[in-house]
């Protein structure tokens, strides 16, 4: 929807007033314990030169894309109803049709499950360096730490705001489906990230589901713990024991990757987590009940770092252990040959690129796939530093870089 000439008048006053301040930035609505616009580790992931030149006032002319020096590779996940994927590489914001959007002077916000970790901030960014592109404003970014309820309120802050645009990753697909209903129901364009809420259709209720293929990572995740054992062993499992679609897909594929190709690797004990940070209370149980594993896979990241912590207070610095998203913590224990011993990665600021160029095209009335997906990117200790920047568009921090060279 457009703003009133009155409005704008009062918005551009406003901020010639602020440029003359201090330059502080506006604070998100309900951003307790969010991401800053850059990942942890301080890389400013900047865009390729393919997703458009930028003019004098900071947006772009087009073409947007996302990175086409990404890998042309079958993407094996499908969508949350079965959907065969359309790879993001396929998505472009024309000119013709980016200067229609500029000239909307629409607007977005941006509802996250949790934005404590690097994924999170480069998905972030992703969003809010296209949409600015775009000319999109974001009027409220907001962190649900997890929390269905939580996220319910923010959606319902976020609705009072009118955003033509909402970007989302449900906390749980059940709980927070009617306020997702009452966003469809006001007319806003929305976009899921990874998972949609429950009882919502493609082309009707939401726009599209955008996700890494986590099936890909997950059988990635598999090969490199495999290689890292010997291709024989005892190994246990740490999976996200909540409703949530893209975590499942990763360790079916990683279960099923161990059982079919490495018939001397045993899975002999699973265990779930609810949240984050019950990695280490779950690792640690594990390695009590299973003291001769030889490996571990963990779903993501940050519990991914609770494991390792569990292992070293068990003496099991042995340990191989796999897992999926390329955090700085993981990142600098593969680079240094540490437990982790590579990585199904996503590509989470690409994913970000691919959302927006989505949301803009849907408010242009353009049909819209269901289901998009970014490829899968394997990364151990020889590739880290290439995959680092190939996630995240910047160079790696100077500590991961001297591990690597080590």
């Amino acid at each position: 929807m457009k703003r009133s000439t009155l409005l704008s008048i009062m918005l551009v006053c406003l901020l010639l007033l602020a440029a003359c301040g201090n330059g502080g930035s506006k604070a998100d609505t309900n951003n307790s314990g969010g991401a800053p616009d850059n990942t942890a580790s301080g890389a400013a992931a900047n865009t390729t030169s393919n997703s458009g030149t930028a003019d004098a006032d900071g947006t772009a002319d087009g073409p947007i894309t996302i990175n086409q020096d990404l890998p042309d590779k079958d993407i094996l996940s499908k969508g949350p109803d079965g959907e065969s994927a359309v790879s993001a590489k396929t998505l472009s914001l024309s000119p013709e049709d980016l200067a229609k959007v500029k000239e909307g002077n629409y607007t977005a916000a941006i509802s996250m499950h949790y934005a404590g970790n690097d994924w999170s901030a480069a998905q972030l960014k992703g969003l809010k360096d296209t949409f600015a592109k775009m000319n999109i404003e974001i009027v409220a970014t907001t962190d649900a730490n997890f929390k269905a309820e939580t996220q319910v309120a923010n959606i319902e802050t976020i609705l009072a705001k009118k955003p033509d645009i909402l970007v989302s990753i449900p906390v749980d697909a059940v709980s927070t489906a009617s306020a997702y209903k009452k966003a469809a129901a006001q007319g806003v364009k929305l976009v899921f990230m990874d998972n949609k809420a429950a009882g919502l259709t493609a082309g009707k209720d939401y726009v599209s589901v955008v996700s890494a293929d986590n099936y890909g990572n997950g059988v990635e995740a598999a090969h490199i713990l495999a290689k890292a054992i010997g291709e024989e062993g005892d190994i246990g499992v740490i999976y996200h024991d909540a409703d949530f679609f893209v975590t499942k897909q990763r360790t079916e594929a990683f279960e099923k990757t161990i059982k079919e190709s490495y018939p001397n690797i045993h899975i002999v004990e699973r265990g779930g987590i609810a949240g984050p940070n019950d990695g280490e209370k779950v690792a640690a149980a594990m390695l009590t009940k299973q003291p001769k594993l030889k490996g571990m896979f963990v779903v993501w990241d940050v519990p991914a770092e609770g494991a390792m912590a569990a292992a070293r207070s068990a003496g099991r610095t042995d340990l191989a252990i796999s897992t999926i998203d390329l955090g700085t913590n993981v990142a600098l224990e593969i680079a240094k040959g540490g437990m982790i011993k590579g990585l199904g990665a996503q590509l989470p600021y690409d994913q970000g690129v691919a959302e927006a160029i989505l949301a803009a095209n849907a408010l242009l009335g353009k049909e819209t796939p269901p289901y998009v997906a970014v490829p899968a990117l394997p990364v151990n200790q020889e590739n880290i530093l290439d995959s680092w920047k190939t996630v995240y568009h910047a160079d790696a921090p100077k500590t991961i870089q001297d591990a690597a060279k080590k």
